[in-house]
C-alpha cells in the first residue's frame, strides 16, 4: 500500500466517519463546517496558483474551480444528512476504487488503459470503470432498498467524480503544478493543518481530497433548480 492511496484511503474513511457521528447527534453540522474549512483551505491552495502563471487558459480554469470550492459548501450546507451520505459513498466510493482498481487491473484488461494521459497519466479505465461501479453500488444500496426513488438523481455522483477529478489535474498542469500542497508546506501556519490530509509533500494537498467533491456538489446545486 503506497503513501497516495493510505492518504486516500484514511481521508475517506475519516470524512465517512465524521459525518456518520455527525448526523445522529448534530445534525451533521460538524461534517459541513469540516467540509467548510477543507474549501476553504483549497482555495488558499488555489490562490498560490497565480503566483506560478497567469494566462488566461490557466487562470479561467483557477476561477473555475474556485466557484466550485465557493458554491459546493453552499450546497452542503442545505443538504440533509442523507444527502450528505450519498455524496460521500458516491465520491469518496469512486475515488478509493477507482486508485484501488487501476493499481490492481490497471492494463490487464485494456491494452491502451490510460484514457486521459495528457491529463492525469496514472487514470486508467480499468479504475475508472470499478470505481464508478463500486461507488453506484453503494449509493443504489442506501436509495433502493429504502425505497428513496427522490433521490436517484445522486447516482450521478461516481461520474460527476470523475469529471471534477480530471478538472483540478487539468488546471495542475496548465499551471505546471505538481502537488497543489506547495505553498502550504512552504508556510510555517498553514503547514500544522497537513497532517489532515497526509502529511508534508508528495501528494496534491487539500484540493486533491475535494476537487471531486466540489465539483459534484456544485452540478448537483445546479441540478436541485431543475428537480
Amino acid at each position: 500500500m503506497d503513501k497516495n492511496f493510505r492518504i486516500r484511503f484514511f481521508c475517506a474513511l475519516g470524512l465517512i466517519l465524521i459525518a456518520c457521528v455527525s448526523i445522529p447527534f448534530f445534525n451533521s453540522l460538524p461534517f459541513k463546517y469540516f467540509y467548510a474549512f477543507f474549501a476553504a483551505m483549497s482555495l488558499i491552495e488555489l490562490i498560490s496558483f497565480f503566483t506560478k502563471k497567469f494566462k488566461p487558459l490557466p487562470t479561467f480554469l483557477a476561477l473555475v474551480l474556485c466557484a466550485l470550492l465557493i458554491v459546493s459548501p453552499i450546497f452542503i450546507f442545505k443538504c440533509d444528512t442523507l444527502m450528505i451520505l450519498l455524496i460521500i459513498f458516491g465520491v469518496c466510493g469512486y475515488d478509493v476504487f477507482a486508485y484501488l482498481g487501476g493499481r490492481v487491473l490497471g492494463g490487464k484488461i485494456f491494452k491502451k488503459s490510460r484514457p486521459f494521459p495528457h491529463v492525469s497519466k496514472n487514470k486508467t479505465w480499468e479504475g475508472t470503470f470499478i470505481g464508478i461501479a463500486i461507488a453506484l453500488a453503494l449509493v443504489a444500496a442506501i436509495i433502493y432498498p429504502n425505497n428513496l426513488l427522490g433521490y436517484q438523481w445522486f447516482m450521478l455522483c461516481p461520474v460527476l467524480a470523475v469529471f471534477g477529478d480530471l478538472l483540478e489535474s487539468f488546471t495542475k498542469r496548465r499551471f505546471d503544478i505538481k502537488d497543489s500542497s506547495e505553498i502550504v508546506v512552504k508556510n510555517k501556519i498553514l503547514d500544522k493543518f497537513e497532517i489532515l490530509v497526509g502529511g508534508r509533500g508528495g501528494h496534491g494537498g487539500f484540493l486533491d481530497r475535494i476537487d471531486s467533491t466540489a465539483f459534484t456538489c456544485t452540478v448537483l446545486f445546479i441540478l436541485a433548480f431543475f428537480i
